[in-house]
């Protein structure tokens, strides 16, 4: 009898052991998605999540979301269809864009997509200089509070012309459906990026610590990789827009800048903010908000910030010398581990 416990206690130590082994493994999957690239990593004791899962999810966002993909329903719908149905992805991402909107006096519109075509910064890729009499006739198509969701759930569009261009936050959403898919798995702490717009959730548990990623520095040079910061993300989403690829700087006075299209004038215009960070509840919030931030003018955003405990900001802007400069809302320096500017 004694012989006996003495094996059960031996099997329960090494299957103990073994368990502990397996534990708090990372898994990594990676792939290509949205013109750009995407990693998940969790921490699990078994592989719980493969990449054929993670690539069918992605395609059935590019089928509702993808203005790159003639048969998605959004490019149906912009080619003037007025039967599509909508699915849960396009109606989640429309009211989440039309509460920024809001939000924002309209300076955040998805509808802009007529004049990110005719600016050349759409699918066909063919840049035209506008002349006032083109961007006031193209002005007349831009407008959220122009569509909206029918009972049967297609859309409604005041102009057939009105053309969606959700890529200013529907990435950021991407990440919140494949985070939302490793947690309805059981898996409860990972990171998922897409194209730089990535999610944290609970922590990593392998070193026991909160996940720690970085911000870049918008006037890095293509190849390098240079940081502003490092933060801790802990059940956030967070988005940055504006980066070196964006950020013109003018031959005579060196003065550096952005050229975003505003939807309200039309017209490509001039920022000094050179990019917005934001972390939020979600990534798709994250996202749009970032978005905003950069058609906005510094001192407005800041007060727009400070009024929404939810939103986390850092913005890097030019001053009046030319010198970079950073602003960090009261509850992003919560977050800082590093501050390198």
């Amino acid at each position: 009898m004694a012989t006996k416990n003495f094996y059960s206690l031996l099997f329960l130590l090494v299957l103990s052991i073994s368990c502990n082994k397996q534990e708090n493994q990372f898994f990594v999957i990676q792939g290509e998605a949205q013109g750009s690239t995407y990693s998940v990593k969790y921490i699990a004791n078994e592989e719980l999540v493969n990449k054929s899962e993670i690539d069918s999810l992605l395609l059935d966002f590019d089928m509702s979301l993808s203005t790159y993909r003639k048969d998605s329903k959004i490019s149906k719908i912009n080619m003037g269809d007025s039967t599509v149905v909508i699915d849960d992805l396009f109606i989640d991402t429309f009211k989440a864009s039309n509460q920024i909107f809001e939000e924002t006096n309209g300076l955040f519109d998805p509808t802009i997509g007529v004049l990110v075509n005719a600016y050349g910064f759409g699918p066909n890729k063919k840049r035209d200089h506008l002349s006032q009499y083109e961007i006031d006739s193209l002005l007349q198509f831009v407008g959220f509070d122009k569509v909206r969701i029918n009972e049967n759930n297609t859309i409604s569009k005041k102009h057939i012309e009105t053309y969606f261009d959700f890529n200013a936050i529907a990435q950021g959403y991407s990440v919140d459906v494949l985070t939302d898919f490793l947690k309805s798995k059981g898996i409860k702490n990972g990171i998922v990026e897409i194209g730089g717009e990535l999610v944290g959730f609970g922590k990593n548990t392998i070193e026991n610590k909160n996940w720690i990623v970085g911000v870049d520095n918008p006037l890095q040079k293509p190849g390098e990789r240079k940081l502003i910061a490092t933060i801790h993300l802990e059940n956030l989403g967070m988005a940055t827009s504006g980066n070196y690829r964006k950020v013109v700087t003018d031959s005579i006075t060196g003065e550096k800048f952005v050229h975003i299209i505003n939807p309200k004038t039309g017209k490509r215009e001039k920022n000094t903010i050179l990019s917005a960070t934001v972390l939020a509840p979600t990534c798709i919030l994250a996202d749009g908000y970032a978005t905003a931030f950069m058609i906005m003018p510094l001192e407005e955003v800041k007060r727009f910030v400070e009024k929404r405990p939810e939103l986390k900001v850092m913005l890097l802007y030019t001053d009046e010398n030319n010198n970079m400069q950073q602003y960090n809302s009261s509850r992003f320096k919560d977050l800082i581990v590093s501050d390198i500017l």
